[in-house]
């Protein structure tokens, strides 16, 4: 593992000491199946994760937000409503792709709301946050709570480890040298380009969503796959049929593909600066779980605006941390985390988006260089 050089320990405030019974985090590292999981390294009551947690804990950081999440849970919903109210009222227009723009946005939202009921960031019991993922998640925006809180809960126990991260398992795209050596078929074709190549392939990502959803049905290790299946084509059916009885066919389609698109886009430009371009792991690296999650993450500039829009998950430090810490604390955590990280010599990676989508492009064109080479040779 190799840490970038401009990855340094930011300069913070001083973080106030003391000493509280247990880490009174109620965070999890996502290990397992099951959100309560802890951290399985480096989390005893001397580890530095420990130290770090009951600092984040004496600060109130962890208590529940219930009326953030009314106000926001509300909000989503209105804008989903005003959203299809106006498609139903402007009819069979070419205004209507306006409306498609904005429901991508609105169902990246939706996703987001998703993902901090998969942390239990709303509710700490897990039925109503399973209840709440799977009307925002497979309702919503046709995407399987439970295929995706599978995936998701193995990223977050061992992040940007090739053999047991799936979001950096090589798939269209390559994210290591090694991976790129022993690529084969379309990875190999895409990979000597695939940083030019990135962005046009996350408007397939809205649909990839949809199809995988559907793909993890099969699995019969699925809980609740009835459920899954009835609220997936559910959605799939009140989608299409809307589209197809108000809009002409080819208004339709159009309205799907930037729909979709604008959505696969949306997705992927909230999630690409969390991990890409940051160190990978491989074999049997295992950096005590503070480590593991501070030196693979990377952190996000911005204001309120930039917070909306990604929904916290611009201190991705935090987030992979503390996953259960409701978003609104993100922001006061990083003070803390940043601060202990230089205090104990662990470099804290944050920079600006356009910054991180540029550093992870860059990654992306130096990974690619052993299928450009080759290709060279003949």
């Amino acid at each position: 593992m190799t840490i970038p050089t401009d990855s340094r320990p930011a300069p913070g405030p001083p973080v106030p000491t003391g000493t509280a019974s247990g880490t009174g985090t109620g965070a999890h590292s996502g290990q397992g199946t099951d959100p309560d999981t802890g951290p399985d390294t480096g989390s005893g009551p001397g580890s530095d994760f420990a130290r770090l947690s009951r600092r984040i804990a004496e600060a109130g950081l962890m208590e529940r937000r219930p009326g953030y999440y009314a106000l926001r849970l509300t909000l989503v919903t209105a804008a989903f409503a005003a959203g299809w109210a106006a498609f139903f009222a402007l009819g069979d227009t070419w205004w209507q792709l306006t409306v498609a723009a904005f429901l991508a946005f609105v169902f990246g939202q939706i996703a987001l709301v998703a993902h901090d009921l998969a942390h239990r960031q709303i509710f700490r019991r897990r039925r109503p946050s399973e209840i709440g993922g799977r009307l925002f998640g497979n309702l919503g925006v046709g995407m399987s709570y439970g295929w995706w809180m599978n995936k998701h809960t193995r990223h977050h126990a061992n992040p940007n480890h090739e053999e047991l991260d799936p979001d950096v398992a090589p798939d269209i795209l390559v994210w290591s040298t090694d991976q790129a050596r022993s690529s084969r078929g379309i990875a190999r074709f895409l990979g000597g380009h695939q940083a030019l190549l990135f962005f046009p392939l996350l408007t397939l990502e809205g649909f990839n969503l949809h199809v995988s959803s559907l793909r993890a049905l099969r699995s019969p290790s699925m809980r609740q796959r009835p459920l899954e299946a009835a609220l997936l084509l559910l959605h799939l059916t009140a989608f299409l049929s809307a589209l197809f009885l108000v809009l002409s066919p080819g208004r339709a389609l159009a309205f799907l593909a930037v729909n979709q698109c604008l959505f696969g886009v949306y997705l992927g430009c909230v999630f690409a600066p969390n991990h890409k371009g940051m160190p990978t792991l491989t074999g049997e690296d295992r950096p005590d779980f503070l480590r593991r999650q501070v030196l693979t993450s990377r952190n996000v500039r911005g204001g309120r605006f930039t917070d909306l829009m990604l929904g916290g998950l611009n201190y991705q430090i935090e987030h992979h941390l503390f996953p259960s810490m409701p978003t609104p604390h993100l922001r006061r955590a990083r003070l803390l985390v940043r601060a202990y990280c230089a205090e104990i010599g662990v470099p804290y990676h944050e920079t600006g988006l356009l910054r991180s989508y540029r550093e992870a492009l860059t990654h992306l064109h130096r990974v690619g260089e052993p299928i450009r080479r080759q290709r060279g040779r003949k």
